[in-house]
């Protein structure tokens, strides 16, 4: 069993460790509640965007819009949204384990990962895979702004024919305890099932309204992806850092138990000292 000073200094330790943890479990709640309410937010905005792309490419011709365009799938682009720091349970790994699950059923394809976030970013270079373009710091930059860039590149690769396709995997956003893997086509982007039931005058005209449209529309699904993505993740550490707490609550409490049989030894060790001396000086 081990000392009594080496149970009390452990102890120490842990304890400190579970105010630590505790700690980081209120700042991922604070950050989630803001990241929630963001995505929330966004998402009429989406929704309004959406109906917008409907209308204007309903009865559209794909073969005159190069975002539109459909062809043989050889190379295709795989955006991977991660988070740049880890102590967020199995978020980054079961999103990562997604993703290559995608990438072997898609073995017989050219595949390019592009990493977004530091944990993807080093898990592929670790692994050897193809990577076009790499981005960091996704909470230090405006989702916009960050949204756009990679929306931009991503289609000038596919209006060039330099890839087939794009596809997004991210973690959905369901509750705080729930981050579902998802993974959705970005280009071509699909026209809509259904034509619109009203019959609208556009101005400018509807191949120009839908050339101008498709870029925002690429954009915002990737930036709604990335709010949820950030609140998938603050809502994992949150998780991640309440079980910690949990769990060093419970190891305290064995220490503490342990470190009281060991007390209790050592009073009886010498209590039975202090007696046969005592028998001792009788004899």
């Amino acid at each position: 069993m081990p000392s009594l000073k080496a149970l009390r200094k452990r102890v120490a330790t842990v304890r400190s460790t579970q105010q630590i943890t505790k700690a980081m479990k209120m700042v991922a709640a604070a950050r989630l509640r803001r990241a929630q309410d963001a995505a929330e937010r966004a998402r009429p905005y989406a929704a309004k965007l959406t109906e917008l792309f409907a209308t204007v490419a309903a009865g559209a011709d794909a073969e005159r819009h190069a975002l539109l365009a459909r062809r043989d799938e050889k190379r295709i682009d795989m955006i991977v949204l991660t988070s740049d720091r880890g102590l967020c349970g199995g978020y980054n790994s079961n999103l990562l384990r997604f993703a290559d699950h995608f990438l072997r059923d898609h073995s017989d394809l050219e595949a390019t990962t592009v990493p977004i976030g530091k944990k993807g970013v080093e898990y592929y270079v670790r692994r050897g895979r193809r990577i076009h373009g790499q981005q960091t710091g996704i909470l230090t930059v405006p989702i916009a702004t960050l949204a756009g860039g990679i929306a931009a590149d991503l289609t000038q690769r596919f209006e060039s024919a330099e890839t087939d396709a794009v596809y997004l995997v991210y973690n959905r956003f369901q509750s705080a305890i729930a981050q579902v893997p998802t993974v959705v086509r970005l280009l071509p982007v699909a026209l809509p099932e259904t034509e619109a039931s009203v019959d609208y005058i556009l101005e400018p005209a509807r191949d120009e309204l839908l050339a101008r449209l498709l870029p925002r529309y690429i954009a915002a699904l990737l930036a709604q992806a990335i709010l949820e993505a950030t609140a998938s993740e603050h809502a994992a550490r949150m998780t991640a850092m309440d079980n910690a707490t949990r769990n060093a609550a419970e190891v305290i409490d064995r220490l503490t138990l342990q470190m009281n049989r060991a007390r209790q030894a050592t009073i009886t060790k010498e209590l039975m000292e202090i007696v046969g001396g005592a028998e001792a000086l009788k004899g």
